[in-house]
């Protein structure tokens, strides 16, 4: 199991390092939100599943977070989304 959760911890490094070079290139476009809401859900998912020990749970107490990280980020998506209008 230690082997397992030293080979999340490296994945999450590694997707967290990828968002932060993503950021640096401050060229951010719907594709590079996209991917930054993807890389989001997988990082959270992760520890979800390993460092809460989630992954072999059934019923609600698996389903709760998963289900409210993907209501947390629909609704950034789409208030990333959303046009912007400046009329006053």
């Amino acid at each position: 199991m230690t082997k397992i959760l030293e080979i999340v911890w490296i994945i999450l490094v590694g997707l967290t390092i990828f968002a932060y070079l993503l950021g640096q290139l401050h060229y951010i476009n719907s594709f590079f939100v996209a991917i930054l809401l993807i890389t989001t859900f997988i990082k959270v998912q992760l520890v979800l599943d390993y460092f809460m020990e989630l992954k072999n749970v059934t019923g609600k107490y698996r389903w709760i977070p998963s289900i409210w990280l993907g209501i947390v980020i629909s609704l950034i998506a789409v208030a990333y989304y959303l046009p912007v209008s400046n009329t006053h």
